[in-house]
């Protein structure tokens, strides 16, 4: 008998409590997923992963080394037909690039509670070592997300387009980066070490822990370049050249957000049946632009899976096109529990 896919998460939320760098809406985000994965996505609660920095709690820090670990087991466990779902919610920064032609002369980071540092190319190595049939997910709540795979193909990039309504003014707002110089001075009084390049603090402080972007000798070209037209499918709160916002309100009743996070989790609540990629960053960037944020979400993946459908599993998918395909009538999917007018435009167009 053919094993049943799975459904797999992993959840980080950093506000950096008591630091400098404090944020306050990013743990609420990802227990709002969390909900959201086993009310809607149907994902097993012991599937799915968290790690938060919040005070006293028994989950698992979110350093470097843990998230690393939590996303090595995700992968390395799953076989075709599983989806697996990484959703990170805190701080994100840009390092100076050692590659030609590189178009922002910068590369992509996340910054977990220890600052040590996860690159576009930990992500791209992780897309790499997905079994074929299985996919990865990841969303990005966090400043300079847009790239964050390395070599991911581009379907929704940058907007010029500004806003012309104004943010909430009940809240307050606080960009989710800490500056590269920020990250440099702060791991060079660790190391005492007088030096401008952030991998020798790197690997001085976390040792083989530290981001296979500053290893030596290089990592295997291979795990760098994108094997095929993969499963790796990257939403991101903004551009690789804009911030991405934590809002905390003025209100005690209200519960703090970051402004991506949200904005998903509304387009989710406001289409109720299957949507695809695609559909989900096109609409929550127009959400945010309504709402007065400076933000534009983007989408990283193939051709394929810009219009699959978001967290479905693609043989569920083909078995309602197949249906559909049988000419069976638009009262038999509703029937069955699934919306057309919320489908995606690939999906509706074959439903009579």
């Amino acid at each position: 008998m053919e094993g049943k896919s799975k459904r797999q998460a992993v959840l980080v939320g950093c506000n950096y409590y008591n630091t400098p760098n404090e944020l306050h809406g990013c743990i609420n985000d990802v227990l709002a997923m969390r909900d959201t994965l086993v009310k809607r996505f149907e994902f097993e609660p012991a599937n799915i992963e968290v790690l938060t920095d919040a005070p006293g709690s028994s989950l698992p820090l979110p350093t470097g080394a843990n998230i690393k670990l939590a996303l090595a087991r995700m992968v390395d466990a799953a076989k075709a037909g599983d989806v697996l779902y990484f959703h990170y919610s805190g701080h994100g920064t840009r390092i100076p690039s050692k590659k030609r032609g590189h178009p922002f002369r910068q590369e992509e980071a996340i910054v977990p509670c220890d600052f040590n540092l996860i690159t576009d190319l930990d992500f791209r190595q992780l897309v790499n070592r997905l079994p074929s049939g299985a996919s990865l997910t990841i969303l990005s709540d966090s400043c300079h997300s847009g790239g964050l795979i390395d070599k991911e193909k581009e379907q929704i990039g940058p907007s010029s387009v500004i806003s012309k309504s104004e943010a909430p003014k009940n809240y307050t707002y606080t960009p989710k980066t800490i500056p590269f110089e920020s990250i440099l001075q702060h791991l060079s009084s660790l190391t005492k070490i007088n030096t401008t390049d952030i991998g020798t603090h790197l690997l001085e402080s976390f040792g083989e822990e530290a981001s296979l972007r500053f290893r030596l000798p290089l990592p295997d070209p291979e795990l760098s370049t994108p094997l095929r037209a993969d499963n790796g499918v990257l939403l991101s709160g903004c551009q690789p050249d804009e911030t991405s916002a934590d809002m905390r309100p003025n209100e005690v009743s209200a519960k703090a957000y970051g402004a991506f996070s949200n904005a998903v989790q509304m387009v989710l609540k406001e289409n109720p049946g299957m949507i695809s990629n695609r559909e989900v960053v096109i609409l929550a960037r127009k959400l945010l632009q309504s709402q007065g944020f400076q933000q534009h979400p983007c989408l990283y993946c193939s051709d394929e899976n810009a219009n699959a459908t978001f967290l479905w599993q693609k043989h569920l998918l083909r078995t309602i096109m197949a249906i559909s395909m049988a000419n069976l009538t638009k009262s038999t999917f509703v029937g069955a529990g699934i919306d057309p007018p919320h489908c995606s435009k690939t999906l509706r167009s074959s439903i009579t």
